[in-house]
């Protein structure tokens, strides 16, 4: 088209008009061009196409066989300042994508109240993942398990005790319909196939390990996708790779993927797939390059090795992988999970997983050897791997008392207790998260040890007994179950309850908090409970204890020192914040937090987690930053913390000396 009028043009030399003749002929040629052009570009735009090729058993991306290597990376979990970093790391090890879950419960705190800003705004990382060059695989749920609280499901469905979760409860599914209704529409735009990354959605997660095998749930959830998301999004389901798993977490209509980490056999890991699949790209859509951590077992690794031969064997058969996790990250608050395997299992602050990118994000061994295995297969970007973040450790900062949780109370619970004849759970009176207190009298003499206890084991999941203010023992969820207490008919008796985190795996989720049964004094069922709902966390992102100037009740007399209790200091911060480590050599067990942000839990008594990561964009340059603790068992006669270069997330042992 464009040749032909050059033509015209030479043909006509001799015609001293002919340029005036020409010109609008030739404008019109260019205008047509110019039409033609952009009615090419919109086609193209609107033809971007991602779908499942089963004749060549491969995904197709605008019409070509497609293959993703992606990583999982946990937006809630990573501080958002951090997010490009993180993506650009990803990146460059090779990926052309990233795999995502969105916990139901961080955008949903309260029914009807939704939050999508700040450290939640799931968009804003969705499009900087786009800016990189990275695909994105959407795991919406309603449940994603990935050892968060209660598998990302709300826990205020539980103040409807007799609700089925995961089910087609209609209790249930009107609140799910309700969420999903919030955020399917938000992603919507960003589908591949509407100019957006995202080139799959996940329904469900891991349905086949869950006891309630209700075909008619999973029905409605495809419904429900298929109405938000339309008919061209791919739209797939993951279960571990056995038959018997398979089985109730698939459905028609969606596409059945598994997961699972290092094999000796890949074409056996993928035979259950192939049963259910037989034609279709193999998925691995969650291959483990580590795992999780408890709190008093040992710190989980695995070999660079072993995780890039298990790599390399599936890209070499052409199966699509999603590495679980490719940076970890760490379990901020109160939003760790719990496992349940004979006894409750709660999980570390730390998510670091042993992943490619450790918990801070620094580029590990393992990511270089999988980025190796990569570029045998796929582009790897050139250009340098994006360096660590710089490290500072801040040294040694005096913690003092402020006092004790007991004679806070006024501060730390504003409004009148709830009083009944007998305990009632967190949820029942919508304290979801952190600590309440549980508070009646004795109801006889105790002059000898007496046994106070739950026989049930019906504290959820960590009571701290206190009489008269003093500080008696823990009870402990499925490990201790008694404390043995002395004193005189009428004596004030506190339990101050902790959640530690509901149970995000296998075939139970109303896992209540609190006192959830009777607590039994020798023979005497104790009643007449007061419980005091603590809002700690608003208070501390306020000011306090810094601001607050004076106790408002006096220290009891005869007692030198007791816990719960609260400790505070300050540091500077000497030039840029940089990201650091906080140990607490000798203290027991508690809360921290570092300028009214909420670090997580510390066990420094337990482990293996010694160390909690405090990232440089919570720290302030020029003002003093403060640190907070709440000591929940005993903390040592000399009150520090101790700021290092590194973490130390693999000592598990009963003491910390230091």
């Amino acid at each position: 088209m464009v040749a032909e009028p050059v033509k015209s043009f030479q043909s006509k030399r001799g015609d001293p008009d002919w340029r005036r003749r020409a010109a609008p002929a030739a404008l019109m040629d260019w205008k047509l061009q110019l039409l033609l052009l952009h009615f090419f570009l919109s086609f193209t735009a609107s033809e971007k196409t991602f779908e499942i090729d089963f004749n060549n058993n491969c995904f197709r991306k605008d019409g070509q066989c497609f293959r993703y290597v992606s990583g999982s990376i946990h937006y809630f979990r990573v501080p958002p300042e951090y997010w490009k970093d993180r993506l650009l790391k990803m990146y460059m090890t090779g990926l052309n994508a990233i795999q995502v879950y969105v916990p139901w419960n961080y955008h949903e705190p309260q029914p009807g109240v939704y939050n999508f800003e700040g450290d939640r705004n799931i968009e804003i990382f969705l499009d900087l993942a786009a800016d990189v060059g990275l695909l994105v695989i959407l795991r919406p749920g309603p449940y994603i398990c990935a050892e968060w609280d209660m598998g990302g499901l709300p826990a205020w469905l539980l103040q409807n005790q007799n609700i089925i979760l995961r089910s087609s409860d209609s209790d249930y599914l009107r609140a799910v319909d309700s969420w999903l209704s919030q955020l399917l529409p938000r992603m919507k735009p960003r589908l591949y196939q509407n100019g957006g990354n995202i080139i799959s959605v996940q329904v469900e997660n891991e349905y086949g390990s869950y006891f309630a095998c209700d075909y008619n749930y999973m029905r409605h959830l495809y419904k429900l996708f298929r109405n938000f998301l339309g008919d061209q999004v791919v739209l797939f389901t993951t279960d571990g790779n056995s038959d018997k798993e398979l089985k109730c977490g698939t459905l028609q209509g969606l596409y059945a993927t598994v997961d699972f980490g290092p094999v000796p056999n890949i074409t056996q890991a993928f035979a259950a797939q192939r049963h259910f699949e037989p034609k279709g790209p193999l998925v691995n859509s969650e291959y483990y390059t580590g795992w999780l951590d408890y709190w008093g077992s040992n710190h989980s690794t695995s070999s660079p090795e072993k995780v890039a031969q298990g790599l390399y064997d599936m890209l070499e058969i052409g199966a699509n992988v999603n590495m679980y996790m490719f940076e970890g990250g760490t379990n901020f608050g109160y939003w760790s999970g719990a496992d349940y395997k004979n006894k409750y299992l709660p999980v570390t602050t730390s998510y670091d997983y042993d992943a490619p990118l450790s918990e801070a994000g620094d580029p590990t061994d393992k990511l270089f050897s999988i980025r190796s295995v990569i570029s045998k297969f796929l582009d790897v970007p050139h250009g340098p791997m994006p360096p660590a973040t710089p490290k500072f450790a801040y040294g040694l900062v005096p913690l003092k008392k402020i006092g004790e949780l007991i004679d806070c109370l006024d501060d730390l619970s504003p409004y009148p207790p709830v009083k009944t004849p007998y305990p009632l759970s967190f949820e029942d009176i919508k304290q979801y998260f952190g600590f309440m207190l549980y508070r009646t009298r004795l109801p006889i003499d105790a002059w000898n040890p007496t046994p106070l206890m739950s026989s049930l084991n019906g504290v959820h999941d960590l009571g701290y007994v206190l009489v008269n203010g003093v500080y008696k023992g823990t009870l402990e969820r499925d490990s201790v179950l008694m404390v043995s207490v002395t004193g005189r008919k009428g004596d004030q008796l506190d339990i101050l309850v902790e959640n530690m985190g509901r149970i995000n795996f296998g075939e139970s989720f109303n896992d209540f908090k609190g006192l959830v049964d009777n607590i039994t004094l020798g023979s005497y069922i104790l009643n007449n409970w007061e419980m005091y709902s603590l809002n700690i966390d608003t208070l501390i992102s306020a000011g306090w204890p810094e601001k607050w100037q004076h106790m408002r009740h006096p220290k009891k007399k005869g007692v030198n020192s007791t816990v719960p209790a609260f400790y505070s200091g300050t540091f500077l911060v000497p030039g840029f914040p940089r990201d650091t480590y906080l140990k607490l050599p000798g203290w027991s067990k508690g809360q921290l937090w570092i300028n009214g942000f909420n670090l997580g839990r510390y066990w420094s008594s337990r482990g293996p987690q010694k160390t909690l990561f405090v990232p440089g964009t919570i720290l302030d340059a020029i003002l003093p930053n403060n640190i907070t603790i709440l000591e929940l068992q005993g903390a040592p006669k000399e009150t520090y913390g101790l700021f290092l270069e590194r973490p130390i997330l693999n000592d598990t042992v009963q003491e910390d000396r230091g």
